[in-house]
């Protein structure tokens, strides 16, 4: 229709993260400049698929539990990344098709692909908006057109504050949309951290000061866990993704990795 807006621009010349971690969980839609960074960053860091995959496995328990367990229905996904397999929606609305979630991510490949694959149950809804986590108010009012802010709601913040390097500034975002959602929400958060391999830590920390990979601030556990200031943590705390709430195996609980998440309950 002449009406319609053009489709945005997508540039295949410089990587972004949400495509480099589409190609760690194995996915297609990325190019050979987020393959190259990625075979980079493996070098540095030879954990980093481990760290996809496990964060990507933390995101569907945190949401079962958030659905089965804790009753929420709405879900705000900020740095949502490309569609893979057990997206937000698709483990809510397994418990409860009438889940409702706005995604929200930076990237117009991710608006490409959500338009087209991040498709709602019928009893539900599912949104998405090409926004920043630096102007949260335009999240706040843009998601107020689907989800009931006035009720519990789950903000979903992984690997995302890693890109703001101030931690003020980090923090102060954090709180700003935390105070915006009813008591009763919740904060799932996972970032990077530099404790578990810290050589590979600052192998990579000077990689991205040299401008060879993109801006990105790892933080020790500590200080994600400042992310949680004046919520309720649920059990376990902040951990590595690989152990929270995950059940022993054959061999055991599995090895820390570089990425530490928690789930905080709102007052």
């Amino acid at each position: 229709m002449a009406d319609e807006a053009p489709l945005p621009r997508i540039d295949i010349t410089r990587p972004h993260q949400a495509r480099v971690w589409n190609y760690w969980l194995g996915g297609k839609d990325n190019y050979p400049v987020d393959r190259e960074l990625a075979a980079q960053l493996r070098e540095v860091y030879p954990g980093m698929e481990d760290i996809a995959r496990h964060t990507r496995a933390f995101l569907g328990r945190a949401v079962r539990y958030l659905a089965e367990e804790a009753g929420i229905r709405q879900f705000l996904d900020i740095g949502t990344g490309l569609p893979t397999v057990d997206n937000t929606h698709e483990v809510a609305q397994r418990v409860d098709p009438s889940c409702r979630i706005v995604y929200v991510d930076n990237d117009p490949l991710v608006l490409v692909h959500a338009q087209a694959l991040l498709t709602s149950h019928p009893l539900g809804a599912c949104d998405y908006i090409e926004a920043d986590v630096r102007d949260p108010d335009a999240i706040l009012d843009f998601a107020a057109k689907t989800l009931d802010l006035t009720r519990p709601t789950a903000l979903m913040l992984l690997g995302v504050m890693g890109t703001i390097f101030d931690d003020d500034h980090a923090y102060r975002l954090v709180g700003h949309l935390m105070d915006a959602l009813a008591p009763g929400s919740y904060l799932v958060f996972e970032d990077g951290t530099n404790t578990v391999n810290p050589d590979a830590a600052a192998e990579a920390e000077r990689m991205r000061d040299e401008g060879k990979v993109y801006s990105y601030r790892l933080r020790a556990p500590g200080e994600i866990g400042r992310f949680f200031d004046g919520l309720e943590l649920v059990e376990p705390g902040v951990v590595s993704v690989s152990r929270w709430r995950v059940e022993a195996g054959v061999f055991g609980v599995p090895d820390e990795v570089d990425a530490f998440c928690g789930v905080g309950r709102k007052p």
